[in-house]
């Protein structure tokens, strides 16, 4: 199948209450997962880290862009730089591991150095026969597009890709009230999953597992209690409203962030940032994971834990609850997406119909891979539009939402 062509995408394509999951190949083929590498990692805004990973000057993140290996630091003022990880004399991998470099980044071959701005400082020996045909303004660091929000970093491998700002979307607006920008990292888990990465962001992304994959889960965020969270942006999500606290009061123990407004008071927002964000936001806690794809069957998952500055100090102890629920639920999910990796690869049936209730961010998350893999650059990507607020309670069979988030408010007062 030629996944480059518009022809390959129909049934995606196609309205939700007619449309069909992805075809097999989409997780388990190599030259699927060559083309997606092109395509969308190495075109789209990528997550590479969290922001207080490279709080400082000097501190340097190896991280992997699509096949490309890339820098990300900042320079002596504090502004964030990214650069492709490779020394502009022949080519060496200028670091292999995140690491501290005061203010040279330094070739491990021949000792060219290089500012944390990217511009060539030093060329030891070099100039012992001179060239008339060399400038060392030319020979900087090959630059990457880098941008920060909230506390997530992103990089970007494509000067043609429209800014962050409007990959986004309304998602900065929409949760604005978290001041996420000051939230910090607590804890952190990396594990590697035999599942591909949709797999995986897809199951974050419907709720029509919930009883059964996570009968605990479903106590603190239920069933009953899912809505739409869904602007304009490159992005889908979910709402739980409220989160409940009758059965377990793991979501609830922590320190609350300041001057929250009624809906995000009582609300988990749920977001999966296309294409390898996964976001969970309570009002005193966020549970982030970042997806690599390794393989065509294999995802790198970086788990962080964040809280709110604003609450001060909070021992680990009072944290082990919390962060102990996630990596349950985190391994229930593990463990059915992997069955669903192996049945994918073993059985390779055609793909069935997506249920409308449950499933409509998959559709919408689908059609933003499909524009991906058939736009050879993405200058001209149309950013999804935000939910039809007519066609809520059809599609999602949940009614309306009691505490409606203020941006969602907002909007349906200016449209009445």
């Amino acid at each position: 199948m030629e996944w480059g062509d518009e022809a390959a995408w129909e049934a995606t394509r196609r309205p939700l209450r007619e449309a069909h999951g992805l075809h097999p190949e989409a997780y388990t083929s190599e030259q699927f997962f060559d083309l997606e590498r092109r395509r969308v990692f190495e075109q789209a805004w990528v997550c590479v880290a969290i922001a207080d990973e490279v709080a400082g000057s000097g501190r340097m993140l190896v991280r992997k862009v699509g096949s490309r290996s890339v820098l990300i630091t900042r320079n002596q003022g504090g502004e964030l730089r990214g650069f492709i990880n490779a020394c502009r004399h022949r080519g060496t991998e200028l670091a292999d591991a995140d690491c501290d470099v005061a203010g040279t980044i330094r070739c491990p071959y021949h000792r060219w150095g290089y500012s944390l701005d990217g511009a060539l400082t030093s060329t030891p020996f070099f100039d012992e026969v001179p060239r008339d045909d060399v400038d060392r303004a030319d020979l900087g660091l090959v630059t990457v597009r880098v941008d920060v929000w909230g506390p997530l970093v992103f990089a970007c491998l494509s000067d043609s890709t429209p800014p962050l700002s409007d990959w986004l979307g309304d998602l900065p607006e929409r949760m604005a009230g978290y001041g996420l920008d000051t939230w910090v990292s607590r804890h952190e888990r990396q594990l590697d999953i035999e599942a591909n990465w949709k797999l995986i962001s897809e199951n974050y992304q419907e709720y029509y597992h919930l009883t059964w994959v996570h009968p605990e889960l479903a106590k603190v965020s239920r069933v009953a209690d899912h809505y739409r969270y869904q602007g304009a942006g490159m992005y889908c999500g979910q709402t739980t409203t409220p989160v409940s606290g009758d059965q377990r009061d793991d979501w609830l123990a922590l320190p609350q962030a300041p001057d929250l407004d009624a809906s995000d008071a009582v609300s988990g927002r749920f977001v999966a940032i296309f294409p390898n964000v996964l976001l969970s936001v309570l009002p005193n806690h966020i549970w982030m994971m970042r997806l690599d794809p390794i393989a065509p069957g294999i995802t790198r998952e970086t788990c962080t834990m964040l809280l709110p500055d604003a609450t001060g100090a909070v021992t680990d102890d009072a944290i082990a609850p919390t962060r102990d629920f996630w990596f349950d639920v985190n391994a229930e999910d593990i463990d059915i997406v992997e069955r669903g990796q192996r049945g994918l690869t073993r059985g390779a049936v055609p793909p069935g119909p997506l249920a409308p209730r449950f499933e409509e961010p998959l559709h919408r998350f689908h059609n933003m891979l499909a524009d991906c893999m058939t736009c050879v650059g993405l200058d001209s990507i149309t950013v999804p539009s935000g939910d039809d607020p007519s066609d809520v309670a059809a599609q999602w069979g949940a009614g309306t939402n009691p505490t409606p988030p203020t941006i969602d408010r907002r909007q349906a007062a200016d449209t009445a």
